[in-house]
C-alpha cells in the first residue's frame, strides 16, 4: 500500500512532453511498486525504485549530469509505503501518516522557514493594500520565495530524501514498526494540514483552514495557499486500511 505525491515543479523543464516532472516521477515510481516482490525490504525497494526511475530518465533523453548539478529539473517525488511482509512504513520524502494511534511526518528541513518567509511577506502586503483575490491569482509571496525554493532543491537526497533517479540516503528515510497493524493505518501526502483520524474529519479540517486562511500564512504556514480556479492549495491522497 503506497501514496505517491508528485513534487511541484519549480523550472519549465519537462522531462516527458506535456506531463509534469512530478507527475511523471509519481506515475514511474507506481509502476515500480506494481511489479515488485512483496519480500522487499526497504534498501533494495530505494535502489530498486531509484534506478528504475533513472533509467526512464535516461530513455527520455535526459542530461544526468545536468540533472546532477541542477536538482530542481529532476522529476521528484516523495512515497509513503506500508510492507505488509515486514510490517514496516518506508517515508521517502515529505509525508504523513498515523500508525499504533501515533503521528509521523518527514517534513522538508527548509519548509518551514520558507514558509514563514512567505507568510510574513504576504501579512506586510496584506498590511499596505493588498487584496486577498489577487494574490489568489497571482502569489507574489510564492514569487518571493521561488528562488530560495529553487536553492532548497539541492538538498535533494543530500538533506532529505526523495526519489529522483539519484542515490537515496538512507538515513533520511524514516522507518516505523507498526505494531498493531490489524488496527488500522493512515497513509498521506502532506495536502493535508491537519491529519485526523477519518477521511471526514481530515477533510473538515482542511476546509476550515481553506476558508478561515485561504492563503495559508497564519493557522498554518504553507508556501502556497488556496488558487483562483483550484480546490485546495496542494493535491492531496488519503488512505486508511487493515493489515493483517
Amino acid at each position: 500500500m503506497a501514496v505517491i505525491d508528485g513534487s511541484t515543479s519549480k523550472t519549465e523543464t519537462k522531462l516527458n512532453g506535456n506531463i509534469s516532472n512530478g507527475r511523471y516521477c509519481m506515475e514511474l515510481i507506481k509502476r515500480y511498486i506494481d511489479g515488485m516482490s512483496a519480500d522487499i525490504g526497504m534498501e533494495t525497494f530505494c535502489a530498486g525504485v531509484t534506478e528504475y526511475v533513472r533509467e526512464a530518465c535516461i530513455s527520455e533523453g535526459a542530461d544526468m549530469q545536468r540533472l546532477q548539478l541542477n536538482p530542481a529539473e529532476r522529476a521528484t517525488a516523495s512515497a509513503i509505503v506500508y510492507s505488509v511482509k515486514r510490517k514496516q512504513i518506508w517515508m521517502v520524502g515529505d509525508c504523513q501518516c498515523i500508525a499504533d494511534g501515533e503521528y509521523h511526518d518527514n517534513g522538508k528541513p527548509d519548509e518551514s522557514r520558507l514558509a514563514a518567509e512567505r507568510s510574513k511577506f504576504l501579512k506586510h502586503a496584506l498590511s499596505n493594500g493588498a487584496i486577498v483575490e489577487n494574490i489568489q491569482t497571482d502569489d507574489c509571496g510564492r514569487k518571493h520565495i521561488q528562488e530560495e525554493l529553487k536553492k532548497s532543491c539541492n538538498g535533494q537526497n543530500v538533506t532529505y530524501a526523495v526519489i529522483d533517479g539519484f542515490e537515496i540516503p538512507l538515513d533520511k528515510v524514516k522507518v516505523i514498526d507498526v505494531r498493531q497493524p490489524d488496527k488500522g493505518i493512515i497513509l498521506a501526502s502532506d495536502g493535508y494540514p491537519f491529519l485526523k483520524n477519518t477521511l471526514e474529519e481530515s477533510e473538515a479540517a482542511l476546509t476550515g483552514q481553506l476558508t478561515d486562511d485561504p492563503l495559508c500564512i497564519r493557522t498554518f504556514k504553507a508556501t502556497k495557499g488556496l488558487m483562483k480556479g483550484n480546490k485546495s492549495f496542494d493535491d492531496r491522497c488519503y488512505i486508511k486500511f487493515i493489515a493483517i
